[in-house]
């Protein structure tokens, strides 16, 4: 239970304050940095707890390879939409979705962004991210540099993914502020793009750590 309760506390913690920098218009790098820095401070906290996923696309991902047993995976999968609903209803409560703070942020396409590119660079945008998490923190356990980098990918995937795709990087930043706002335009991409690109990453991960 407490896994599930850290994984909870920190999506809900990443769409709060990631989706509602957007909401805000706090601007691209303000909200790179929005999401980096909670991200790096709830790694931090509860990495040692649930391993601090936050994120379907990783608990996927760690499953995959035998980091996160199957009987685990749902609920996991499970606290982390459920903290990312709580948050993009928070947001709906204290910001409205009306005029600047419509969508709640929830990430859209770039107008000139095609279905397909977009899964293509959340896969790989989400390739990096996870590399980092399993090069630095799943098969290097003593690396405190590990959430400083972890949030520092997600702030450079969001100052070159945010005008094209919004660089979500993860299916629950997608569906909370969607279930919220009721904005659902290609939600499917948040969920194939990340998953491709996280799975792809762990793969080689594991094959670079074969005796870790």
């Amino acid at each position: 239970m407490r896994d599930l309760v850290a994984e909870f506390i920190g999506t809900f913690a990443l769409i709060f304050i990631g989706a509602g920098s957007v909401a805000i218009n706090a601007g691209l790098v303000a909200i790179a940095f929005a999401h980096g820095l909670v991200i790096f401070v709830m790694a931090t906290s509860f990495g040692r707890i649930s391993g601090g996923h936050f994120n379907p696309a990783v608990s996927v991902a760690a499953a995959v390879t035998g980091k996160l047993s199957a009987g685990k995976l749902g609920p996991y999968l499970g606290a982390q939409l459920l903290g990312a609903s709580a948050a993009g209803f928070a947001l709906l409560f204290l910001l409205g979705n009306s005029g600047s703070t419509a969508g709640l942020g929830t990430p859209a396409l770039g107008p000139s962004v095609s279905f397909a590119a977009a899964i293509a660079i959340e896969a790989i945008l989400t390739f990096f991210l996870v590399t980092v998490i399993f090069n630095s923190a799943v098969y290097d356990k003593n690396n405190v540099l590990a959430p400083l980098a972890i949030g520092m990918t997600i702030t450079l995937g969001i100052l070159f993914g945010g005008p094209l795709t919004g660089g979500a990087l993860n299916p629950a930043r997608a569906f909370g502020p969607a279930l919220a706002s009721g904005m659902w335009a290609n939600q499917l991409v948040y969920w194939i793009g990340p998953i491709l690109g996280a799975v792809g990453a762990v793969l080689l991960a594991k094959s670079m750590n074969k005796s870790k």
